[in-house]
């Protein structure tokens, strides 16, 4: 793990944190469902380190249209679609107080795939983004790249991540680090990041 960069005269308020498909329905899968305690309590305490720092926290979720628009491929495929507007699993997880947080609906695995995102993080003076949640090889992984191809610097909490398949998980957050895309921080580093 590598501690994040801290810019000289870069104001805490330059490093946003993005808390990632934190949803009821992702955390049926048994392996997310092991790992929900830890990664929303380790949520909490980033977005409570965040708040206090005055940085900004942007609530990333996922919800798609019952009339197929917004359907990814393999859902058209199998003609199955899921989190639709105002299904239970569309909630965000009831442990995570998401006062004062910006929400952000997206219909593909990467956070900046149709969304406002760049512009909201341009006005607010963001130049890092620090990332959280589920799933790491799909979701959290493409934030993270899409972040460098935007030239907005990314760390992937490592201790406020989950995946289906461990294993999954640590190979292409190696990827990312070999690759220069992003860094693997923990919650630890985050904090010190907004409070140094």
């Amino acid at each position: 793990m590598s501690r994040p960069d801290v810019v000289e005269g870069e104001p805490p308020t330059a490093t946003a944190l993005l808390l990632v498909d934190l949803q009821e329905a992702f955390f049926e899968d048994p392996a997310l469902a092991a790992s929900r305690t830890a990664v929303v309590a380790a949520a909490r305490t980033l977005a409570q380190g965040a708040r206090a720092a005055g940085a900004p926290v942007l609530l990333i979720t996922t919800e798609h249209s019952q009339d197929r628009s917004t359907w990814t491929l393999s859902m058209l495929e199998d003609d199955q679609g899921y989190l639709f507007h105002g299904d239970p699993g569309t909630a965000v997880v009831h442990e995570l107080d998401t006062t004062g947080m910006t929400r952000i609906e997206k219909t593909r695995d990467s956070a900046w795939f149709g969304t406002d995102l760049s512009l909201r993080l341009r006005n607010l003076g963001v130049h890092r983004v620090l990332i959280a949640g589920v799933s790491t090889h799909a979701c959290i992984a493409q934030t993270a790249r899409d972040a460098y191809a935007h030239n907005v610097r990314a760390g992937v909490v490592a201790d406020a991540v989950a995946d289906e398949r461990v294993d999954h998980m640590h190979a292409v957050l190696d990827l990312l680090v070999a690759d220069r895309q992003a860094e693997v921080v923990t919650v630890e580093d985050a904090l010190e990041r907004w409070w140094s």
